[in-house]
């Protein structure tokens, strides 16, 4: 089988395509993958780090409003068909997939334009303009939400999860090396990121925390993101119990060591919580397209799975006490994120994949 698969820019849109590649693998061992992304992304990082051959395209994303970079864009995509269509007659993929973010683009369109299967995943609750655009020719559109089919009208659509979820709930963790790696004892863990960038926001109420976090009982494990990392290092007081760090790229190993996890509520994070059964507190992002964030959280917190904390509400003094909200309904709330997830969505794209190509 050969697979040529897409997704970029963010953590959220890689992580599924990894996992992805990984059940494939696990089905068919002489299975080919090419690997399409920017040099600019998070993927030209990831990507080789997995072990997958990659190659990198140059292109944007489209502006919303009217703008002179709209015509760079079109000339990008326009040049970057020119040259996928050469790449795919040489490396004949049985399908393509995108999982996100603007490079998928041009990938899944060259693809359509040459008869090539298409699938598509979408993390969100509300797609962006790459997905609405590619599914009224794609094969497949594989959901994460259920209702997020409305947006997609027409296509043929399937609800099955998040593959980065399957990822998380299969890895197996020895707890006692992982607490020795990042130095915490044997207290309850809490973990704090702000997605794979990091966020100002979250940065700046745990900073202000960090006095009262350090008279809980607990580790807090707190990710600034490498952009942040220095400045919040000379910002932050020190403390016995808080342990910073720029980025984790063995996420799964630490979330099935982890109590409470405050983070955004970007769609890889609601799968990975989901399919292990971790309470939360969410602090959507409002800076993404249609606030999906907070529609991808809305049903973690009406479930009673996570508690939201709007950005502008984010304090240190508000996240102290949502933290010792969520570690006193920790049972409850991780039942009802467990309830929500769907641990078999990595088996069920590469049904698709399998479906497709027949």
């Amino acid at each position: 089988m050969k697979i040529m698969i897409s997704g970029g820019g963010t953590g959220g849109h890689i992580y599924p395509a990894l996992a992805l590649i990984e059940t494939l693998k696990k089905r068919h061992p002489d299975l080919q993958v090419q690997y399409i992304g920017t040099e600019n992304g998070l993927e030209a990082d990831l990507v080789p780090r997995a072990g997958v051959p990659f190659k990198s395209i140059q292109i944007a994303g489209l502006k919303r409003s009217l703008s002179l970079e709209n015509v760079k864009t079109a000339y990008w995509f326009l040049k970057a068909v020119r040259a996928l269509k050469k790449d795919m007659t040489a490396f004949k993929p049985d399908v393509v997939i995108g999982t996100g973010g603007f490079v998928s683009g041009p990938v899944v369109y060259t693809a359509q334009q040459l008869g090539i299967p298409t699938i598509l995943h979408e993390q969100n609750s509300i797609p962006g303009l790459t997905n609405k655009f590619l599914s009224k020719k794609a094969d497949r559109v594989a959901l994460s939400f259920k209702g997020s089919d409305v947006h997609f009208p027409g296509a043929n659509v399937r609800l099955i999860g998040n593959p980065r979820g399957s990822e998380v709930l299969q890895t197996e963790v020895d707890e006692a090396s992982v607490r020795e790696q990042y130095r915490l004892d044997d207290r309850p863990i809490v973990l704090v990121y702000g997605g794979s960038r990091g966020a100002e926001a979250i940065n700046r109420a745990v900073v202000e925390a960090i006095p009262s976090l350090s008279e809980l009982p607990i580790n807090v494990l707190y990710v600034t993101g490498k952009v942040h990392f220095d400045a919040v290092s000379k910002q932050a007081p020190s403390s016995d119990n808080v342990h910073i760090h720029p980025y984790v790229y063995d996420m799964p190993s630490l979330l099935a060591c982890t109590s409470l996890v405050i983070s955004r509520a970007g769609a890889s994070t609601i799968s990975e919580l989901t399919a292990i059964g971790l309470p939360s507190i969410l602090v959507p992002s409002p800076y993404v397209t249609a606030d999906h964030q907070t529609k991808n959280a809305s049903a973690l917190v009406e479930n009673g799975a996570a508690i939201l904390v709007k950005e502008e509400a984010l304090t240190g003094v508000t996240l102290v006490e949502a933290i010792r909200q969520a570690l006193e309904q920790r049972d409850e709330m991780a039942n009802a994120s467990r309830a929500l997830g769907f641990p078999d969505a990595s088996d069920a794209l590469a049904d698709l994949v399998e479906e497709v190509i027949q």
